[in-house]
């Protein structure tokens, strides 16, 4: 009874102090300003436009910073998520109106022009957020009109930013900037000069209520020929999974039935021809697999990444991530992958002992390290890279050391305690069918029936269900695109379960009619290809739809994207070795096996 009541109080105790240090959401600014107060204006970072991940900070370019540059307090997942906030340089007074106001004056340098310079040439943004308001700008352009020879290229400052700002009564709505291409300073030389940094501000009132501020950042991915292409998507992923599960019914099923009807016979006119076909392996299909403390414990993390996904869809569908809800997502993956340890904990011990697998404690370390293990190679990889490049995606020591303790302080309790509940649990394989004491030999099969082409077969249609979406996911996440459309994604995400399910019971019931009875890994594998060609998808992407470049961007994006596909393949190899496991039950539980 004290275990029974130790376990939820450990985890709400875990859930208090996760939520309560770090936070789940960054909330939207909910503040009534009087007027000429002072709202708060915060430069984020700056980086080149089509590299996502290489952001450095505000003031690493010598604009003019108020001295002392005062950082604002962050939390974990805005951290994570490259933000690194200070006070910008302008000053922006509630339904005051500023026209051309110096906010300083600096003599560049020759060093300082010539970093301007590259950073124009590399297509810079910086990015500031207004009152929780995200906006965009451009540091200055190129002027490349009539010069076919980059060496006459001109280079142009902007000096002059123009604020838009909307207000509904006491509450600021919306913030549009533009610079003023009027005003603009030559950079193509290497020379000192003065530059006079300005900004206009203009107030304007707008009827849209608050609650509907940031409806403008989710239209872009909302917009009709948007939705069209989703739809499509999910027609297409519709018909998909119907031709699938039509193949299934009326060829697996009569075939099954087919051979139910044969057996029967065979039995009840006691004809001693020999079995032929999938029953003919009843001695061997669940003889338990080679290497079965590794088979567990991909079991259990796969397990606990697909409740991973699912908590995160639930918050995704109510709300909880709307557009530039500051690192919102990151702080719900770090907490919610904390607190379902305990799942991968339970489900692999569970599994390892029902196996008659002794030793749980090193099974149990195995499930522990085998998503966060590459996983922490990577980001310490990818770390070094983003410090050598003095980046905003590397992470600050304090937060290295917050990850740690969120590591050590409930992660790994609550994975012990897990594996104790299931070793606990003393449940049994219970396999419908005798296992025979030596294993039959598995006759020569043709190339086309070996485990890759298996995989490539059994990934490629899960893959092609989900392929349109996908670009839009990837758009999202390593580029500027907004995506919120989470329904129609949680609808494709099913469809990616259904068809991977389905298309894996249908390779593991060829391989058993072939009579290879070693199914158990081959399941595993084919359920989880669908992630190599996520992680193959990645590399057309990189080439053929996005302008990313450089060392640190590439590494970034195929490291990271590694770690993603890695968890796709353990969470999808899971559903794909459940649905088979079913399966294999159900057949051979209908006929009698002496």
């Amino acid at each position: 009874m004290e275990r029974r009541t130790v376990v939820p109080a450990l985890a709400t105790v875990s859930l208090l102090l996760c939520f309560g240090i770090i936070g789940v959401v960054a909330d939207a600014s909910n503040h009534r300003y009087k007027p000429e107060e002072t709202v708060p204006l915060y430069a984020n970072k700056v980086g080149p436009f089509h590299n996502p991940s290489e952001t450095y900070r505000y003031f690493d370019l010598p604009f003019c910073s108020p001295a002392p540059v005062k950082d604002k307090l962050e939390a974990l997942g805005e951290v994570l998520n490259g933000d690194r906030l200070v006070d910008a340089p302008y000053k922006l007074d509630f339904r005051v109106d500023y026209d051309s106001k110096s906010a300083c004056k600096k003599q560049l340098t020759k060093e300082e022009v010539a970093k301007f310079r590259s950073a124009v040439e590399k297509d810079y943004y910086f990015q500031m957020y207004f009152d929780d308001l995200p906006i965009w700008g451009f540091i200055g352009k190129v002027e490349k009109e009539g010069k076919s020879d980059p060496s006459e290229y001109k280079y142009f400052l902007y000096r002059h930013i123009l604020f838009e700002v909307l207000h509904n009564n006491d509450r600021v709505i919306e913030i549009n900037v533009h610079t003023d291409v009027n005003s603009m300073v030559d950079i193509t030389e290497d020379k000192d000069i003065e530059v006079d940094f300005m900004y206009s501000v203009k107030w304007k009132e707008t009827e849209t209520p608050f609650e509907k501020r940031m409806e403008k950042y989710s239209q872009s991915s909302s917009l009709p020929h948007h939705l069209e292409i989703h739809w499509f998507s999910i027609i297409n992923s519709c018909v998909t999974v119907l031709l699938l599960t039509g193949f299934l019914a009326t060829i697996l099923m009569r075939v099954l039935k087919n051979d139910f009807v044969k057996y029967a016979h065979d039995e009840e006119t006691g004809d001693d021809q020999e079995e032929t076909g999938w029953k003919y392996v009843h001695g061997d299909v669940f003889r338990f697999p080679k290497n079965k403390s590794f088979l567990a414990a991909c079991l259990g993390s796969g397990t606990q990444l697909f409740a991973l996904t699912t908590f995160v869809f639930i918050l995704a569908l109510v709300g909880v991530f709307y557009p530039y809800n500051r690192g919102a997502l990151f702080t719900a993956l770090v907490v919610i992958y904390a607190l379902t340890s305990g799942i991968a904990g339970f489900v692999a011990t569970s599994f390892y002992c029902q196996l008659e697998g002794t030793n749980w404690v090193r099974n149990l370390l195995l499930t522990g390290f085998l998503f966060c293990g590459p996983l922490f190679l990577t980001f310490s990889f990818l770390n070094t890279v983003a410090i050598a490049y003095t980046a905003t995606a590397a992470l600050p020591f304090g937060t290295i050391v917050v990850i740690f303790l969120i590591w050590a302080l409930v992660t790994s309790p609550l994975l012990v305690l897990g594996g104790i509940a299931g070793k606990n649990s003393k449940a049994e394989f219970q396999a419908p069918c005798r296992t025979t004491k030596y294993p039959r030999e598995i006759p020569q099969l043709p190339w086309y029936r070996g485990a890759i082409p298996q995989m490539a077969m059994a990934g490629f249609l899960p893959f092609s269900a989900i392929y349109i979406e996908l670009y839009y996911i990837f758009a999202s996440v390593w580029g500027h695109r907004i995506y919120t459309i989470y329904s129609i994604l949680f609808v494709v995400f099913i469809i990616l379960l259904i068809v991977t399910a389905f298309i894996t019971v249908a390779m593991t019931y060829f391989q058993l009619a072939a009579e290879d009875h070693d199914w158990w890994w081959r399941a595993f594998l084919c359920g989880g290809s669908t992630g190599l060609f996520i992680y193959a998808y990645c590399f057309y992407y990189y080439h053929a739809r996005s302008d990313m470049s450089g060392f640190m961007q590439t590494s970034f994006f195929f490291g990271y994207m590694a770690c993603i596909c890695y968890g796709f393949f353990l969470m999808l190899g899971t559903i794909g070795f459940r649905a088979s496991l079913l399966f294999v039950r159900h057949i051979y539980r209908s006929i009698k096996c002496e």
